[in-house]
């Protein structure tokens, strides 16, 4: 792959828009299946609390995942978070129809990912997060990294960057 040039990071208090991936970001990336091909997935709950706090300060928040999951879309719900794009394997173009649709720059997007499916919205954000356990690829175009992995509070960390940054502003 070509090596990929990545803006400089937009400030956390610009930030009014979250986008997060699904698998390996708010989960730990791991497929469980049953006889019958159901999948399961697990949530951290202080994820869920953070993305419920971002909202109530106005930020949007949406979720882009390359797969289709029951789970993911009650989870969602459950949290409030309208725009859900799953089975989206070009998660570019869903991207700029987002940014469209709210009125919303690309510099005051932050995405959240953790592998080569993300890389498209990471290059195109104001803010690249990539989670601790981040494929290398991805984490090498993340202007910021956290410190728990995927699955076990990384977007809380994130949501905590961001209402610490709206606080000061």
């Amino acid at each position: 792959m070509a090596r990929l040039k990545r803006r400089r990071a937009a400030r956390l208090s610009e930030i009014r828009l979250l986008v997060l991936d699904v698998d390996g970001t708010l989960t730990d990336g791991r497929l469980q299946y049953g006889a019958n091909g159901e999948t399961q997935k697990v949530f951290h709950v202080r994820d869920g609390y953070g993305i419920k706090a971002v909202m109530a300060a106005g930020i949007c928040v949406a979720v882009i995942s390359g797969r289709q999951s029951a789970a993911v879309l009650r989870r969602c719900k459950e949290l409030g978070i309208e725009h859900v794009h799953q089975g989206i394997h070009d998660k570019a173009p869903v991207l700029q129809q987002l940014l469209t649709a709210l009125g919303i720059q690309a510099r005051q997007c932050a995405c959240v990912g953790d592998d080569v499916p993300d890389m498209p919205l990471m290059l195109e954000a104001g803010l690249a997060v990539a989670v601790a356990d981040a494929h290398p690829m991805a984490s090498s175009l993340a202007h910021r990294r956290t410190r728990l992995p995927g699955g076990a509070g990384a977007v809380r960390e994130v949501c905590d960057w961001l209402l610490a940054a709206r606080a000061q502003a």
